[in-house]
């Protein structure tokens, strides 16, 4: 799979597969979604074991790399239910840059944030979701606080601006 190249401004400039342009920390586009309930809990997903970077770690509901020609909210909400088995209609709420190293790989991404409401059960792809959970924003900091290291480090910056 390729990822799209872009600049700090997140204009396409080309594009690259995916492992090689983590392997060279290349910048390229990339969403994730928060999804909420009506007690103002969050969805949570524990990365699966089998992940090529962050596996076992816990972070928001769901997040990929778009595709090359689609609408983004459109592929937001199609890998929300690929991944997580549930639909919701997503909106976009901010974007933002980040450079991380993970492990031999450099995950930087110009990353596009929707949010959603949903009520319910997830019903999660195992091959992408070793396990998930609703909690609160104020017990998600205080264990995010306690315990840095079960979260991916793009959700600890989403989590600071939320």
């Amino acid at each position: 799979m390729d990822v799209i190249l872009v600049d700090r401004n997140d204009k396409r400039i080309g594009k690259e597969e995916k492992i090689r342009a983590h392997q060279k920390g290349r910048l390229h586009r990339a969403f994730s979604i928060l999804v909420f309930n009506s007690k103002g809990e969050t969805m949570l997903q524990r990365r699966a074991l089998s992940k090529y970077h962050s596996p076992g770690l816990w972070t928001n509901t769901c997040c990929s790399h778009p595709r090359l020609s689609y609408n983004l909210k459109k592929q937001a909400e199609k890998r929300l239910k690929e991944e997580m088995g549930i639909s919701c209609p997503l909106k976009e709420v901010f974007t933002f840059k980040y450079k991380a190293k993970l492990g031999n790989l450099i995950e930087h991404e110009f990353d596009h944030v929707f949010m959603g409401k949903f009520e319910g059960r997830a019903n999660p792809n195992k091959k992408e979701v070793d396990d998930w959970k609703w909690i609160s924003l104020p017990e998600l900091k205080k264990d995010m606080k306690k315990n840095p290291q079960k979260y991916t480090p793009w959700f600890k910056i989403i989590l600071d601006r939320i």
